[in-house]
C-alpha cells in the first residue's frame, strides 16, 4: 500500500514523480483538478467527477488531452496498482509547459497527473462532537472572470483562509463574498437547517457544484425534507439550528461553532445525522 502517481498515463512512485518547472500549473496555478475517494476500493462517482473536470477545463479553455474513458482506465489501473484499502485521488490537468509568460497559447500541450494515496478521512469523533469554523472575506480566483464554479489549481484564497482557521483551532473557513454572503467553505459546500428546512447557497452565486452537495440534495428529497437555495448573511447563518459542510473526503461534517459563536445546541443536530445516514446508504447502494 502507498502513494503512486500517473503522469500522462505512466505510473511511477511518489519519489520519481516529476513535472517540468515550466509547467503552467506550477508557475501560475493554471490547471483544473478533482478530488475523489474510493468506497470498497472503487472510485465513487468518478463519472460525475470527470464530467465536472471537463466542465472546469472548458471554463478556463484547457483541452483535456484524453477521452473520459481513457482517463477512467488510467485511474482504475492506478488504484489497482496502489493496492490501498481505500484511496484518496487527486486528478489534475494543467495547460502544459512552454515559454515563460502569461499568454496561454505558449503552452505546448496539456499534462495530466493523477495521485493516489491511502485515504485518511476525518476522525470518527469529529462526527460525534462537530467542528469549529471561521468566516473569511475574500474574492476567489474565478470570481468575475467568467469561470465561476470552475475547480482551478489557484487556491491561494483558500490557503490563506485555512491559515487563519488553524490559528484559532478551526477546521474549515467559510468564504464571505463581496456582498457579505456566506457562500461555501474553502474546501467544502455549506448547508444549514432552520425550521426543518434544509438551506444551501445556489450555484448562481459562483460556488463549486459539489458532487457530495448534489447527493445531499438528493438525500433530502428522498427523506421528503424541504430544500431552499439561498446565500445567507452571517447573522442568518448564526441563527441556524444546525450547520454542516460537505465534501468528497469528509462526507457530511457537522459544524457546532462559527467565529466562536455556538450553533444551535452546540452539538451535531438530528437532521444532519439523518441526512448523513441516508447519504451513506446511497453510497452503499451505488458502490455495490
Amino acid at each position: 500500500m502507498g502513494t503512486l502517481v500517473s503522469i500522462n498515463g505512466k505510473i511511477v512512485s511518489a519519489n520519481d514523480a516529476t513535472v517540468s518547472v515550466f509547467d503552467r500549473g506550477f508557475l501560475y496555478g493554471d490547471s483544473v483538478f478533482e478530488t475523489v475517494r474510493t468506497y470498497g476500493g472503487k472510485p465513487f462517482a468518478l463519472h460525475k467527477h470527470l464530467e465536472r473536470l471537463e466542465r472546469s477545463a472548458a471554463l478556463v479553455f484547457i483541452d483535456v488531452p484524453v477521452t473520459r474513458s481513457e482517463l477512467t482506465a488510467e485511474i482504475e489501473e492506478l488504484v489497482a496498482q496502489a493496492g490501498n484499502e481505500e484511496s484518496y485521488l487527486r486528478i489534475i490537468v494543467t495547460r502544459g509547459q512552454g515559454e515563460l509568460g502569461l499568454d496561454p497559447s505558449a503552452a505546448v500541450s496539456a499534462n495530466r497527473v493523477v495521485i493516489t494515496a491511502p485515504l485518511h478521512p476525518p476522525a470518527p469523533q469529529l462526527y460525534q462532537s462537530g467542528i469549529k469554523v471561521i468566516t473569511f472575506r475574500t474574492q476567489r480566483a474565478t470570481d468575475a472572470v467568467g469561470a465561476e464554479g470552475a475547480k482551478v489549481g489557484n487556491y491561494l484564497s483558500s490557503v490563506l483562509a485555512m491559515r487563519e482557521a488553524k490559528k484559532v483551532g478551526a477546521l474549515e473557513a467559510l468564504i464571505v463574498d463581496a456582498k457579505g454572503r456566506v457562500i461555501e467553505g474553502a474546501t467544502s459546500n455549506l448547508f444549514w437547517l432552520q425550521g426543518g428546512t434544509l438551506f444551501t447557497p445556489p450555484l448562481e452565486v459562483g460556488i463549486l457544484a459539489g458532487i457530495t452537495r448534489a447527493y445531499v440534495l438528493e438525500a433530502a428529497k428522498s427523506l421528503q425534507r424541504p430544500v431552499q437555495q439561498l446565500a445567507p448573511k452571517l447573522k442568518e447563518l448564526l441563527s441556524a439550528e444546525e450547520v454542516f459542510i460537505s465534501s468528497s473526503i469528509r462526507e457530511l461534517l457537522p459544524v457546532v461553532a462559527v467565529d466562536g459563536k455556538q450553533i444551535g445546541t452546540g452539538s451535531p443536530g438530528p437532521i444532519t445525522r439523518e441526512l448523513h445516514q441516508r447519504f451513506r446508504q446511497m453510497v452503499t447502494e451505488r458502490s455495490s
